[in-house]
């Protein structure tokens, strides 16, 4: 049984999060413009492979990923590229972005995609390698290349994996609603991210604030036929920070400088766990997440499936934005997030 540690300081800021009725989950449908910027992660941006007039088929890679760290961009559903060019993306500075344009033909066709029937049958590096061009990037924040992070064990050992299930920003419901809906996947996932760094246990870590999703990865998990537990903690801000997170889970401290793989630990996000899953076992690249727009601007704030480069004022529509009671509109979370500017 894994012992609870505390971190210093922290706050309780309003949650907010009923607003977004977690667990519940709806289509955002294909709308009529995708927009991919080519910089979706850390690292080198994207380069473009597809020329403007194109037919594109669903999870056909459009730019591949340039350099170790950097990933490809894959078309989400079928359609035509209509642009190549500088597009205002959600970015704290304003910046623009090279972005792909595509316009649905409303189709959805997609390329033919396999997966792996047995994944303890396949080396890891090629595990890897699959991850690597399903264009994963961690989906809770910080955009790092996911491969990147299952080489971890090439610096260091590997014991423990961490899937982070503690979304602690304030509003924000997506992971609450990833545990609640997909919990299975999210343990499979976990499983695979674990037998290619060769970690031996997998810690689940859920903050006490999300019962629902609490109760769905432990019945998950039970099924599980490797080492793992699903550990509740006290919810504070900012407990779903990587370090403070280990902290609370294994009584460590990352020291300065280092990363969690110097303690023999890596942490994963639920959604990252997923898109894990889908890509080595059925062959999908990372094409949709899921995604909360809530406030008091909205006559009904929820959790949408949405793919990758659908335009925010979509959403807003889905989600029935008064412009008249906005006072200003965030991207991610109030804590984390920043304003836009367009």
């Amino acid at each position: 049984m894994t012992v609870i540690h505390d971190i210093h300081g922290g706050i309780h800021p309003p949650e907010r999060k009923e607003l977004s009725n977690p667990g519940k989950l709806t289509p955002a449908g294909i709308p009529s413009k995708l927009i991919l910027p080519l910089s979706q992660h850390i690292g080198a941006k994207a380069a473009p492979i597809v020329e403007v007039g194109d037919t594109v088929l669903g999870g056909q890679c459009i730019a591949e990923a340039v350099g170790a760290v950097s990933v490809p961009v894959h078309a989400p559903t079928s359609g035509t590229v209509t642009a190549i060019e500088a597009w205002s993306v959600p970015h704290a500075s304003g910046m623009t972005d090279l972005c792909l344009i595509i316009e649905p033909d409303g189709r959805d066709e997609w390329v033919t995609t396999e997966g792996v029937t047995d994944f303890r049958t396949v080396e890891p590096k090629a595990l890897v390698a699959q991850v690597r061009a399903a264009g994963i990037a961690g989906m809770g924040g910080a955009g790092f290349p996911t491969a990147i992070k299952l080489l971890a064990s090439d610096r260091a050992p590997i014991n423990t994996l961490i899937i982070n299930g503690t979304e602690c920003e304030p509003y924000i419901t997506a992971d609450d609603t990833l545990m609640q809906l997909r919990a299975e996947d999210i343990v499979e996932g976990a499983e695979i991210i674990a037998y290619i760094l060769g970690a031996e246990k997998i810690l689940f870590g859920v903050e006490d604030n999300k019962p629902q999703a609490l109760a769905a990865m432990q019945k998950a998990a039970a099924g599980s036929g490797v080492d793992n537990e699903v550990v509740s903690f006290p919810t504070k801000y900012p407990s779903g920070g990587e370090k403070q997170l280990i902290q609370i889970l294994t009584g460590q401290e990352v020291p300065s400088g280092g990363i969690p793989a110097d303690l023999g630990l890596v942490c994963q996000n639920p959604g990252t766990a997923v898109a894990v899953r889908d890509a080595i076992l059925f062959g999908k690249p990372l094409t949709k997440r899921i995604v909360t727009v809530t406030g008091e601007a909205l006559a009904e704030p929820q959790n949408f499936e949405v793919l990758l480069g659908t335009p925010i004022d979509h959403l807003l529509q889905l989600a029935k934005f008064s412009a008249e009671n906005n006072t200003r509109l965030i991207h991610g979370g109030p804590m984390m997030g920043f304003a836009l500017s367009n």
